[in-house]
């Protein structure tokens, strides 16, 4: 541990380098073409030091995002090794077994030099708005159907663009101009924090940042390490099922504390599947285990790499936790979503206070077409259900978890496309019931207004497996999708007709206690608020009103 810098000096350069990160994220909304991007904040921010370690992120930067983009960037490396970069390079793939696990995901990364040598590295981590396959997202049976992959390139060589990268991109995908617009303002967001990191080493008197990035990382470091420490050692181990799609999934985690490191085995976990695309690379399956520790023992650090290191992870390969080359991946969120109650399950005998009841999941939809009025459209929408009970706490209506993306508003969604979001209202009785209620889902009411057919795409979630509770809480409602008043369960693309209306019913979070303990005055205002309906206050809370 560095001992030459005062925790003081620590704080405020480290506090500043969090908020040049910040920088980053507002400039990319501000930049952006699409709204997957500027509106759903489908993306993550980081600044690493000269080795690719991860010293600071956007404060509203997925979590997932910004532990996996560190383990990018060295791949990276290993394809374009620090001593052969020039000032001006910027570094991308979106290969799902390199980067962020599916194709959509891009991941850039820019080193900055000073007096000719490499002192940190900027990376952004962006859900794009389409990368040509298929516009389905369940359905699925290899890679290559998903879009365009591309391997470890420069997407801007010295300062000027790789004209031959962007022409296949380009070519490769429906909204171009979306696309290579957020990935160009994705590059001058690094070229602005490279500026404002200079003018932070130069107020410091600073070479390079490598003492800095020592002090953040051994010092989180040492602090997970105490919290894992006054744990009991030993074995702690849960399940969950999941929906899958075609075919349910099951998830196992064996988790061993000893001493003051922690190590994740999903040994037992289902197989990766060839008929549904929802299969995890290891990436995604590593960032979203060792998430809730950092939750759960030290929530004020700021995210950092130093807070990996007492954490490793296993899965065994070919697993739906860490599929192989070329399994289809474009929808593994519907397996990251359940990876944080897995987690929470298990250590909630050792952490009852700190333990998350499942949350409602993520029902992605988008939609896709030609309209005089629009143009050539793509756009998403990331709706997510009630989240999970604490012990101390309801679970907070819909709110995104795990990931940390926003929902994009129904007057941008009207002004984008031609659908009319109809109605958007909480769902009564949707929040597991419990001494602290799940959080409640939502429903949205979508009314096709175009001209001719466009097409609509929905990754729905906990249609069958809705989410557990926790100490005897009771899960929260399942979620279900309904065309023209008829249930889908098939999610192809739809044919989205005019004057077609879907509806679409997110899950409410698990709820957490008996039901029973509630206390009456919190019923009560549930039912005046309308969350709880008088039937379930009387039948499941056991209070006649």
């Amino acid at each position: 541990m560095s001992a030459s810098l005062d925790p003081i000096t620590l704080e405020i350069q480290w506090q500043r380098l969090v908020t040049i990160a910040d920088e980053m994220d507002n400039a990319t909304i501000r930049a952006s073409f699409s709204t997957i991007v500027g509106e759903s904040h489908d993306f993550g921010c980081v600044i690493m030091d000269h080795s690719g370690a991860a010293i600071a992120q956007a404060q509203l930067s997925p979590p997932q995002f910004c532990t996996m983009l560190p383990i990018t960037t060295k791949h990276l490396l290993r394809r374009f090794p620090v001593e052969t970069l020039c000032e001006g390079d910027v570094l991308v793939t979106n290969d799902p077994w390199l980067g962020s696990t599916h194709l959509p995901d891009y991941n850039l990364v820019t080193p900055m030099f000073r007096d000719g040598k490499v002192v940190a590295f900027l990376g952004t981590v962006a859900h794009v708005s389409d990368v040509g396959g298929h516009l389905g997202d369940l359905e699925a049976y290899d890679v290559f159907m998903e879009g365009i992959r591309v391997l470890p390139a420069k997407f801007y060589k010295a300062g000027e663009p790789n004209h031959e990268l962007i022409e296949i991109i380009e070519a490769n995908c429906r909204v171009p101009e979306n696309v290579l617009g957020d990935l160009r303002a994705i590059v001058g967001t690094h070229r602005m924090a490279i500026k404002q990191l200079a003018e932070f080493m130069d107020d410091y008197g600073l070479a390079d940042l490598a003492e800095l990035s020592a002090a953040i990382q051994d010092r989180s470091e040492a602090a997970l390490r105490r919290a894992i420490s006054d744990l009991p050692d030993g074995v702690y181990r849960h399940e969950v099922t999941g929906d899958g799609y075609l075919t349910p999934f099951t998830l196992k985690v064996a988790i061993t504390i000893s001493g003051s490191e922690m190590h994740f085995d999903f040994a037992g976990s289902s197989p990766q599947q060839w008929d549904a695309a929802i299969n995890a690379a290891f990436n995604m399956t590593y960032a979203t285990a060792v998430y809730p520790i950092k939750c759960m023992l030290v929530p004020h650090v700021p995210n950092n790499d130093g807070l990996v290191r007492p954490l490793t992870v296993v899965a065994p390969e070919g697993s739906i936790v860490n599929c192989t080359f070329p399994a289809p991946v474009k929808a593994r969120a519907k397996v990251m979503k359940h990876i944080p109650p897995l987690v929470f399950g298990a250590l909630a005998s050792l952490l009852p206070q700190e333990a998350i009841a499942a949350a409602g999941g993520i029902f992605p939809f988008h939609m896709n077409g030609d309209d005089p009025r629009f143009g050539r459209f793509n756009v998403h929408v990331l709706p997510h259900g009630g989240m999970g009970a604490m012990s101390n706490a309801d679970g907070h209506p819909p709110v995104a978890y795990p990931h940390n993306s926003t929902v994009t508003p129904a007057e941008i969604t009207e002004l984008r496309s031609p659908v009319l979001m109809l109605s958007k209202r909480l769902l009564r009785d949707s929040g597991g019931p419990g001494r602290r209620r799940g959080g409640l889902g939502v429903e949205y009411v979508l009314k096709c207004v175009a001209h001719k057919p466009i097409t609509l795409t929905i990754r729905p979630d906990l249609l069958r497996n809705p989410a557990p509770g926790l100490f005897d809480g009771m899960p929260g409602a399942p979620g279900a999708v309904f065309l023209n008043g008829q249930r889908l369960e098939r999610f192809v693309p739809i044919s989205f007709h005019p004057g077609d209306v879907c509806v679409l019913q997110i899950p409410g979070g698990g709820g957490y206690g008996p039901p029973r303990e509630r206390e009456p005055e919190l019923v009560r205002a549930d039912v005046a608020n309308g969350f709880v309906s008088p039937e379930a206050a009387r039948d499941i809370y056991g209070l006649e009103l």
